[in-house]
């Protein structure tokens, strides 16, 4: 079994009862215990996250619903800040997309915003000349998300790796002596970096318009510990 589905029905289970309908100001300040529940929870919502973004086209709209889903700004509204560097595409990248060595291909690395919260950074390489003017327009120049430019497209997603960049748990935990498991006494602090996607955008007709890298914050567990029982 991966790691995606090592916690299984059990802390699925766990996470579904710990969720109430809200919660107090003081408590949703007090941010995650470092016990081997919040582990699992937060496990659990990572397995969820991914596996969400797993099974839809869209990056940008399924960051749309977490946000949502978890209350981390109103508009939840993912928004891309972009930052102004280049990253010539390689020859593996070129591969990717079908391109030969004289087919322009645009670079754009942003970091995906939701409020305050950046919740993933994409680096993203894309043929122009198979968008549209306007789509083209509005990634240069404005702050829109690329999947919420080019959604008109009907593309599809072809996952080329997904990674699971940290685990609250270490492995082996469900068989691991209680020893091992880590200690409840501090917060549980997620890394800056805890999924990582590569992924290959098609036109229906399975023609490749982008390729992207997407690596997922600690951001996205930026909400209150959910409430237990």
């Amino acid at each position: 079994m991966t790691r995606f589905g090592q916690a299984g029905c059990l802390a699925m289970t766990i996470l579904a009862l710990s969720h109430g309908p809200g919660r107090a100001d003081e408590d949703a300040k007090a941010g995650w215990r470092g016990d081997f529940v919040a582990r699992l929870e937060a496990l659990a919502l990572l397995q969820s996250l991914n596996a969400d973004l797993l099974s839809h086209d869209s990056a940008t709209l399924t960051l749309d619903r977490w946000c949502a889903a978890h209350g981390l700004a109103s508009p939840a509204r993912i928004v891309a800040e972009r930052i102004g560097d280049d990253k010539p595409a390689t020859e593996e990248v070129r591969h990717q997309l079908r391109v030969d060595p004289s087919e322009p291909v645009r670079y754009r690395h942003v970091r995906l915003r939701c409020g305050t919260h950046v919740l993933s950074e994409a680096d993203n390489w894309y043929v122009p000349a198979r968008l549209t003017p306007e789509m083209n327009h509005q990634l240069d120049m404005t702050d829109i998300a690329f999947g919420r430019a080019v959604q008109a497209l009907r593309f599809q997603r072809h996952t080329l790796s997904a990674k699971l960049l940290w685990s609250p748990l270490p492995d082996g935990w469900e068989v691991a002596p209680e020893a091992q498991v880590p200690p409840g006494e501090a917060p549980l602090t997620p890394p800056a970096q805890v999924i990582e996607h590569r992924a290959v955008l098609r036109l229906p007709d399975g023609t490749p318009f982008s390729e992207v890298v997407e690596t997922y914050t600690g951001a996205v567990l930026a909400f209150p510990e959910p409430r237990r029982p």
